[in-house]
């Protein structure tokens, strides 16, 4: 009994953590919208509300696998984190940080694919779609069924795959970021970069938001390797966040 209410209390927390998280980093990209682009959010209150319920929604059910990995890791050994950083070479620390980021993004991708299918859509997906444009608070809008989705993805890696402590919040910075970012209706990052050799490689805002106009292609999370590979990448378009009409959500 014992057992389970420590887990219990560790999945309270890593539900906190999330949640702050979430509200900080959404909160701030929205405050730096409304300073980039003031009143781009004005007419859609009612939408972010929605959107930050289910987001918060989303934060207890991805707490609930991450506090029960938490807790294995500080008192079983479950995990393969690691925090002396001579366990392994030097040079296996951006290795796993680009194997979490291909893994994590893979899985993203054929679910994702999933989750366009009809029934599916109409099922869970519609929630994050309903969205109309999607604004920074979206990132982690989503219908309880898909958000378990993506939960177990990070705690089912730590458990195969091994990671420096370091190297992981690194992941869960960019997975934060880059979901927030990818969402809130312009692009942060210069044009040289999205449309130059690395941008050509990375999902950005620029990427995503043809796939939330057209509900079709750009299925990726950070890369768009599975997009060119499997024939679903439709390209940036002419989104530039400041001055394009989006037609879709």
């Amino acid at each position: 009994m014992e057992f389970v209410v420590l887990i219990a209390i560790s999945a309270f927390a890593m539900t906190l953590i999330i949640g702050v998280r979430y509200l900080l980093s959404s909160g701030f990209f929205a405050w730096l919208t409304g300073r980039k682009h003031p009143g781009r959010y004005d007419t859609l209150k009612s939408q972010i509300s929605r959107e930050i319920r289910w987001s918060l929604a989303s934060a207890a059910i991805y707490g609930i696998p991450a506090g029960v990995v938490a807790w294995g890791w500080q008192n079983a050994g479950w995990t393969q984190i690691y925090i002396d950083p001579n366990m392994y070479p030097i040079w296996y620390l951006p290795l796993s940080l680009f194997l979490y980021l291909f893994l994590h993004d893979t899985w993203f991708y054929w679910t994702h694919r999933l989750f366009h299918r009809p029934n599916w859509f109409k099922l869970a997906h519609a929630v994050h779609h309903d969205s109309r444009p999607p604004t920074a608070w979206a990132a982690m809008s989503f219908h309880p069924i898909e958000a378990v989705s993506g939960a177990i993805v990070i705690p089912a890696l730590v458990i195969a795959v091994p990671i420096h402590v370091g190297v992981l919040g690194v992941v869960l910075l960019i997975m934060t970021v880059m979901g927030v970012t990818n969402h809130m209706g312009w692009e942060m990052f210069p044009r040289w970069l999205v449309q130059g050799r690395l941008g050509r490689g990375l999902i950005t805002a620029t990427h995503h938001e043809k796939h939330h106009e057209l509900y079709r292609g750009n299925y990726g999370l950070y890369f768009r390797f599975w997009d060119k590979v499997c024939g679903t990448d439709i390209g940036l378009g002419s989104f530039d966040g400041a001055t394009a009409e989006r037609t879709g959500s």
